[in-house]
């Protein structure tokens, strides 16, 4: 049964070039109507997935940091009600580095919030307006140092592998950023997503991506220094000192359940996925009259349920239990996988295999998506 979970509050307090949120931005928000509905929904999913107490509560969506802390603090003590908590639970916040956010955080931590995560995503003022954020990195620095001193446990990403970007320029911009001193840091290389203002911009030839031979080298680099400051991946983009690792995170990664409640919110339980009403307005209606914000429910078949759960563990250094998986889900390793193919690869030294676990090694990792394309049955992708 669940033992996460994730809380999505919609609303963006201006209207953000990087998010896919602007529809949700609001003048004000009626505090009360929201609570009663988060709190309707939470409790329509402890009915159902209920029986083990939380390790992880995570606080995401548009910009959860500018909650009201009595928000946070009611919606917690809730779910403590229903499902009891670990005593060692987790309970995060994404928060943008701004001032305005940063005033905010010694209220969230009295409210419960042990645990932040701050999307600073570049320490260079340039690159964050080539990105489109609206903090500068001097205020981003600012807000991470107001993090470190309310909160238990702070994280922050980095974006790198931009256009022209070198090893040089890399390599000092993370040594200074692991010496801020963070247990845990999230580093994404830039990916051009189809619709969005880069793959316009690559098409129109406003700029060039960088290739994958310089990227590649990039990675290397994060590898090598991470680990140099005790802050090794524990996943393909996160790097964490031991015993840090994002307890939610690997919650989904380990194919674990987990609850989704608000606008927009997917989970995973008992079997199935479960899929929130994105549009608040709609969320709100389909609350009043069902108790509930879910759009669709749906039972996944153990063929797909074995894929997702492939396609996630991959990601992890520690690779997926095999003997867990047929356990799980009734099917065959080599049901699941291709056999020819995680032959091949072992043999080239992208992915390591042993009686009961699979892996893949760190150079892998660098083509991680085509590698897990090719290791995946085909029938379990397409169940």
């Amino acid at each position: 049964m669940a033992r996460a979970l994730y809380i999505h509050w919609p609303f963006c307090a201006k209207k953000c070039p990087y998010c896919d949120f602007n529809s949700h931005v609001r003048e004000s928000v009626d505090v009360d109507i929201w609570r009663s509905a988060l709190l309707a929904d939470m409790r329509a999913e402890a009915e159902a997935a209920d029986g083990e107490t939380l390790t992880s509560i995570f606080f995401g969506g548009g910009t959860p940091s500018l909650m009201p802390p009595e928000l946070v603090g009611s919606l917690l003590r809730e779910a403590e009600r229903l499902w009891g908590f670990d005593p060692g639970i987790e309970i995060t916040l994404e928060a943008n580095p701004s001032s305005v956010e940063a005033r905010n955080f010694s209220d969230l931590a009295s409210a419960g919030i042990n645990r932040v995560s701050l999307g600073l995503q570049s320490l260079d003022d340039k690159t964050l307006r080539w990105l489109g954020r609206l903090h500068g990195a001097d205020e981003a620095v600012a807000a991470l140092e107001v993090a470190q001193t309310n909160f238990q446990r702070v994280s922050f990403d980095l974006i790198y592998a931009l256009p022209d970007q070198t090893p040089e320029d890399w390599r000092e911009q993370l040594s200074r950023a692991l010496g801020f001193g963070t247990s845990h840091l999230s580093l994404y290389q830039l990916t051009i997503e189809p619709g969005t203002r880069f793959a316009t911009d690559v098409r129109r030839g406003v700029f060039e991506p960088l290739g994958d031979e310089p990227a590649a080298e990039l990675f290397d680099l994060t590898r090598e220094l991470t680990e140099n400051w005790g802050r090794s991946a524990y996943e393909t983009s996160n790097h964490a000192r031991p015993g840090e690792e994002s307890r939610h995170n690997l919650t989904y990664w380990r194919y674990q359940d987990y609850v989704g409640i608000g606008p927009g919110a997917h989970g995973r339980r008992g079997g199935f996925a479960t899929t929130r009403h994105k549009k608040p307005e709609n969320f709100l209606k389909a609350v009043e009259e069902r108790g509930h914000g879910i759009a669709e429910q749906r039972m996944l078949g153990m063929p797909e349920q074995a894929s997702e759960a492939l396609l996630m563990g991959l990601r992890l250094v520690e690779g997926v239990d095999l003997t867990d998986l047929e356990r799980r889900f009734g099917l065959s390793r080599w049901s699941m996988l291709n056999k020819g193919a995680v032959s091949t690869y072992t043999d080239l030294g992208f992915v390591w295999s042993d009686a009961d676990r699979l892996g893949v090694e760190p150079k892998g990792r660098a083509v991680l998506n085509a590698l897990i394309e090719a290791l995946v049955d085909d029938e379990i992708v397409q169940a």
